[in-house]
This record gives structure tokens, sequence and C-alpha cells, in this order.
């Protein structure tokens, strides 16, 4: 279906520390140019009626404001919307918590090359402020992963392609690898950030076990 690879390598990752009105947070960013104008990619990211088609269905008030709920995933509160350029919401699984802080940020930019007017620089920031043992055992991969594999979706629609059978692609052999570089990709921008290789070599064991386990053997049919 595509390049796994490829959409590895396209999109740039760094991570980071944000002070909030409730404590220190951590940040994991991603940065990719995607082939479109900057209002096909916001109408891409804001639209009801396209973001099941690369992502989940999404339902509520869009407007800033207003509340959204992602199906099987988190909602929140839209808090900035300055379209085509810029949108954040809080980003909160269930009942926020006492201390908790979980917003994403996506920033949309021209890109820099001969046709920048036919490119857009994406940028998709989630800052929270992460459970301390949950850090330790997956670290950044817990949530770059999942995006990871949002931006792919993202690239694909773009394309005008697609995940015809979502479910049945996430079992196959290609989401595997997919998630396992991933999760390498997150461990490589922990070392960049000064984590220690040891530690971070663990993370991502943690994480691709998670997104990419072993997959049983077959039974032996007893013919």
């Amino acid at each position: 279906m595509v390049d796994i690879v490829d959409e590895i390598n396209a999109t740039h990752r760094v991570l980071g520390r944000a002070d909030t009105p409730v404590g220190e947070a951590r940040t994991v960013l991603l940065r990719r140019t995607y082939d479109t104008s900057a209002e096909d990619l916001w109408d891409a990211v804001t639209n009801p009626e396209r973001l099941p088609r690369w992502f989940l269905p999404v339902s509520g008030d869009f407007r800033l404001g207003g509340r959204y709920q992602v199906e099987g995933n988190a909602g929140g509160e839209i808090i900035a919307c300055e379209p085509p350029r810029r949108l954040r919401l809080t980003w909160v699984f269930g009942e926020p918590t006492e201390g908790g802080f979980s917003e994403v940020e996506v920033r949309l930019a021209p890109g820099t090359g001969p046709d920048d007017d036919k490119t857009t620089v994406f940028e998709l920031e989630h800052i929270a402020i992460a459970d301390p043992e949950f850090w330790t055992k997956y670290g950044p991969g817990a949530a770059g992963v999942g995006w990871d594999l949002a931006l792919l979706g993202l690239g694909l629609h773009l394309a005008g392609a697609g995940i015809e059978d979502p479910s049945a692609w996430e079992q196959s052999k290609e989401a595997r690898e997919f998630a396992t570089l991933s999760s390498n990709a997150w461990g490589a921008a922990s070392v960049a950030g000064g984590e220690s290789p040891d530690v971070v070599a663990a993370m991502v064991a943690n994480t691709t076990a998670f997104y990419a386990p072993d997959v049983p053997a077959p039974e032996p049919s007893g013919d």
C-alpha cells in the first residue's frame, strides 16, 4: 500500500517540555510537509465529514469554545481556532483529573520549497502532564505512535487514497512494521533529547510490544 520507510522518514519528531498552569508538561511534536494548500489541509483536519476518512468520527460543536468528542477516543474543548493556520484544543480521555493537563495544537504554514504555494507544513504538538510511571515504561512513543498513524492516514487521504478496512489493516504485517519503525523513531528522538539509551531501549520495547505484539504461531492442524 505505502512505502513504510518513506512514511516514517517524512515526519520530523521533537521532544520537549512546557510550563502549564498546573506544572511542567512533556511535549511531543510531529512536523511533516503535505502536497496541498493550507486551505485544503485545514478542511481535512476540521471538517467532520472528512475526518472519518483518515482519522475517526468526531462529533460536537465545531466552533471556538465548543466541545467535541472523538469516537472511542479523547474529547475536549476548542480553545483556539484561527483558520487556516492554528487549532488548539484540550485532549482528555474520560473525566478531567485534578492537576491534569493535556492539549493538542495543530499549526499550518506555507511550504519552503520552490512550489511553496502548493505545499503546506503541518505541525502537531501534544502537550501533557504524563504519569511518571507510565512515562518511564513507555516514553513518548505511547502517544507518538498513535499520532504517526494519524499522519499516515492524513497523507493517504490527501493523496486520494486510504485504508479500506482499518480494522483488518491494524492486524497486518504492514501495520506492525509501521508501528515498530515509529516506536524506534520516537526512541531516537528521546536519545537526541538527552535520554539515556538504556532507558530508551526499555521504553521502545514496551511501546513496540503494545502496538505490534507478537503474533502467536498457528496451532497444528493435526492432519
